[in-house]
């Protein structure tokens, strides 16, 4: 006889609205958090250097961005105690696993641009 698999309620399935995996995921994707997380990538970053990093971003979204992210546990934030103080942001362990993986996507498509281009030039009306 073999052992029951795991209650339904804990497996882990991106496509189930309720589960944390798909909240996560819908955080990760949204465009400055992908972006935010890239950038984040390369070493940890100020406030101001991160929003001219992640150019466009509005101060209240990096910083919605950044909050977010943190509660995923993907961000962590550093007070560092000097005059004035500042705060840093690095990733964690699992923020730089899936940055990492956003910059493989971000690097197949900077090399796709001119398909991409071909394509939307293809696409236009006449």
């Amino acid at each position: 006889m073999s052992e029951p698999g795991p209650s339904p309620a804990l497996v882990a399935d991106v496509f189930a609205r309720d589960c944390t995996s798909r909240s996560a995921f819908e955080d990760v994707t949204a465009k400055w958090a992908s972006l935010t997380l890239i950038a984040l990538h390369e070493g940890g970053y100020r406030f101001n250097a991160l929003r001219r990093r992640v150019d466009g971003v509005s101060e209240k979204m990096l910083s919605q961005t950044l909050q977010a992210l943190e509660r995923d546990g993907m961000v962590s934030r550093d007070v560092v105690t000097t005059i004035p103080p500042r705060v840093e942001y690095a990733l964690t362990p699992l923020g730089a696993r899936v940055a990492a993986r956003l910059r493989d996507l971000a690097d197949v498509l900077e090399e796709a641009v001119p398909e991409v281009e071909r394509a939307r030039e293809d696409h236009r009306p006449r």
